[in-house]
């Protein structure tokens, strides 16, 4: 029999064929001719599966179908779930690490092939802007990083991060049949409690940026015994603003696809067609009262979105706009 040529792992080809059948049974012929191997291979690697803790329904002349599935984040799972697996980007999960960021940026600085993706089920010292510690604990949330080496020139990426939130949040709007909200520069939102945070960190030579890193930090499930009070009021999970479960490793791999394309659409520039009505779509600032801190100065007026540059905009009570590159935004209680 004539092997054909996988990039894919034939355990993945195999979750993406019974899973694609479901309910049905995929006869072992059938896999077996998928994948350009004989039935006793394809039986292997079933046993591959079972040892991650998959478990199979096996019927004669029928072939098999999925029983269970392992709890949590599985990498197989995750990669089976993606419509681009074709296109690569390879997926490391971790059980715990420092911070997926750190860990992306010391593998990019080791010559590790980009681009790539590191996902954890526990970070040690997740951070959000500012150095802001970013709860990280195993509980069935998205603690993920991916590199990149763009060279681009690094006045562009003042747009990077805006774009990439207006992306996420509109996979998110058709994942979970809600719409989020994206508060500037890098929050997600329901109802003005937080989701989700994006953290972009770059090396940048004198005129490229040559390494890339885009961290997300995504409330999915509530944390056993409910949020640590500290977080209580301020934190939300996806699963708890739709009363609905969320399936993680199919969240995670329609996550991977769409920071896939949506980095490569930034590269080309192609994004530029959809950004502004993407990001007024989910803009929770424009037209509000709000109030932006920075290093020298404290700034009051109404949000009135961002420029071409992905500035935000504020109109004093003078009358004057005021445009801001970096700061922290606060919602401010409307004048009575």
């Amino acid at each position: 029999m004539n092997k054909r040529p996988f990039s894919t792992p034939p355990e993945t080809v195999i979750l993406a064929e019974l899973s694609a059948a479901e309910p049905d049974f995929v006869s072992g012929t059938a896999l077996a001719r998928k994948l350009g191997i004989s039935r006793v291979a394809v039986w292997q690697y079933m046993e591959k599966l079972r040892e991650q803790g998959f478990t199979f329904e096996a019927v004669r002349a029928r072939g098999y179908r999925v029983l269970t599935r392992p709890e949590g984040l599985s990498a197989t799972l995750i990669q089976s779930y993606r419509r681009d697996r074709a296109a690569g980007f390879p997926l490391q999960l971790m059980t715990e690490v420092d911070s997926t960021n750190d860990e992306a940026a010391r593998q990019l600085a080791a010559g590790q092939e980009a681009p790539f993706a590191i996902i954890a089920q526990r970070q040690t010292k997740g951070r959000g802007r500012f150095g802001r510690p970013w709860h990280s604990e195993s509980n069935g949330n998205l603690y993920a990083s991916f590199a990149f080496r763009p060279r681009l020139e690094p006045a562009r990426m003042q747009m990077f991060t805006l774009w990439m939130g207006a992306s996420i949040c509109d996979l998110i709007a058709s994942f979970c049949r809600t719409t989020p909200g994206l508060k500037w520069p890098n929050d997600l939102l329901f109802d003005g409690r937080k989701a989700g945070g994006m953290l972009t960190e770059a090396r940048m030579d004198a005129d490229q940026i040559r390494d890339l890193v885009f961290g997300l930090g995504l409330n999915v499930s509530l944390p056993p015994g409910g949020w640590p009070a500290d977080l209580a009021e301020r934190a939300v999970s996806l699963e708890e603003h739709t009363r609905q479960p969320i399936d993680l490793n199919k969240l995670t791999a329609a996550l991977i696809g769409r920071v896939r394309q949506s980095y490569e659409r930034f590269v080309d520039g192609s994004y530029k067609e959809t950004f502004a009505d993407l990001w007024n779509c989910y803009d929770v600032l424009r037209n509000r009262p709000v109030a932006v801190l920075t290093h020298t100065q404290r700034v009051a007026g109404i949000a009135m979105g961002i420029d071409d540059e992905g500035s935000f905009l504020v109109r004093t009570e003078a009358g004057r706009t005021e445009r801001f590159r970096a700061g922290e935004v606060t919602l401010e209680k409307p004048p009575r």
